[in-house]
Formats: structure tokens, sequence, C-alpha cells
């Protein structure tokens, strides 16, 4: 049976992954504080990097091939600059970035072993453009990219592959949390705000957790073989022009 690690794998996105690769005939760790409803759950504090890469080598030295990893683990804070306070900056990156840092750095020597394994970070499409009052969390996708495409020259060699998927709007808690939080300091309608979302996008819906999934699914295949380093876009074609 084929081995993965997804971490913040208990909700949104992460939780779509999980299940996907359930079914698809992999084992998977979920690293989470909270459990979730598919994988095998494994408390785990994304911002301890000690912990990550503790969680990581136990199972690395209980399973004698890991076939993939999944760094999905993420928050989001919507503040400009000037809002961010150094607290706030600290805990978004040490759970966006430190987090993938950690997972990675533990999994990739027991990848160089078996000389294969795949990586997929989950980023977003902040990644590759700017979007207001988004200050920390478009810097901290702007960091995973770079991670995904120096890893995959790094590692290439080795057989490891590793990608990013960058994905739009997606509707998930944490669509649904951005919303509500904003509709409680602006008093705007949730609906409302929820369809200009929808119409912002140029297929004029929202995506969803599983097509993230089933996208990360087919970057971790085999059938994936020939990309590496690449950025990912699941934006519904928010990010063309």
């Amino acid at each position: 049976m084929q081995i993965a690690i997804v971490t913040g794998g208990s909700k949104g996105i992460g939780e779509a992954i999980v299940k996907v690769l359930e079914t698809k005939g992999y084992h998977v760790f979920n690293l989470d504080l909270v459990p979730g409803i598919y994988g095998e759950h494994i408390e785990c504090d994304m911002a301890n990097f000690d912990q990550v890469k503790a969680v990581i080598a136990e199972i690395c030295s209980t399973h004698p091939s890991i076939d993939a990893l999944v760094c999905n683990a993420g928050i989001h804070l919507s503040k400009n600059i000037e809002q961010t306070s150094l607290e706030e900056f600290d805990n978004l990156f040490a759970i966006n970035v430190k987090g993938a840092y950690a997972a990675i750095q533990a999994v990739i020597g027991q990848m160089r072993q078996q000389r294969k394994g795949a990586i997929v970070l989950v980023a977003s499409d902040q990644a590759v453009i700017g979007k207001q009052n988004s200050f920390a969390y478009n810097l901290s996708k702007h960091a995973l990219a770079s991670i995904c495409k120096t890893t995959a020259l790094d590692y290439a060699a080795d057989n490891i592959r590793v990608n990013a998927v960058c994905p739009g709007t997606i509707e998930t808690p944490l669509y649904h949390n951005a919303i509500d939080n904003y509709c409680a300091k602006s008093g705007a309608n949730k609906q409302q705000i929820h369809q200009e979302e929808q119409a912002l996008q140029p297929l004029g819906r929202l995506g969803q957790p599983d097509e993230v999934a089933e996208y990360v699914n087919f970057l971790v295949s085999d059938k994936a073989g020939f990309i590496t380093g690449s950025l990912q876009m699941i934006d519904g074609g928010y990010t063309t022009g």
C-alpha cells in the first residue's frame, strides 16, 4: 500500500485531499490539531517546527516508503501591511511556510533513499498575483511557490518531484470564515458578497475542494511523472486576465 502524509487534512481542501487519496488506495496520515473524518489522524501543531519533524520522523521509521507528501496546512489573514502585527505575521508564517519547510525537510531524506517521491504544496492564486488586504498571506503563498521551484531543482536527480497547486476562490470553511469576518466588519450582506465573488470568476462559480483534491491526486501519481517545479492554477480562469 502506498503511504501519503497530508498536513491540515481535517477540513476544507485538506479533508478532500485525504478522502480522494484514500479512495485511490493510499494509507493517509493526517497531521492536524483536530481529528478529521478521513485518514489516520496524528495530532500535530504545524506551527511547532520540532513537533512536525518528530511526527514525520516517527512515520518514516515505521514505513519503509513514503510515496507522497501534501503540504496543505495554512491559515488566512485579511490585513494590509500597516494593520498586520508582528505576532500575526510570525504565526501565519510559522504555519503556512515553516510548517511546509519542516514537513519537507523531515521526509526528503527518506524519499532520497528510496529514490522516488512526490511532494505537492497547496499554494494559492496569490502565489502569482497580488490582492488587496492580503500582505502576510500573499507573501506566504509566494514563499511556497519558491519552495516548490527550488526544491524541485535540488532533488530532480533523486527522482523526487515537487509541484504546487494554486487554487483560486474555493468554497471551503476558510472562505466562509473570511466572508463572515468581512461582513461583520463592514455590515455587508453575505449572500450579496458570495454572488459577487462568483461573478468575479470567468467560469461564473467558485471552485470546490474535490476539484483541487483530484488535481493533487494526479500530481502525486505516475501519470504526472514528467511534471516538476510547476505552479498549477486551479482558479476558474481568474489569473488569466
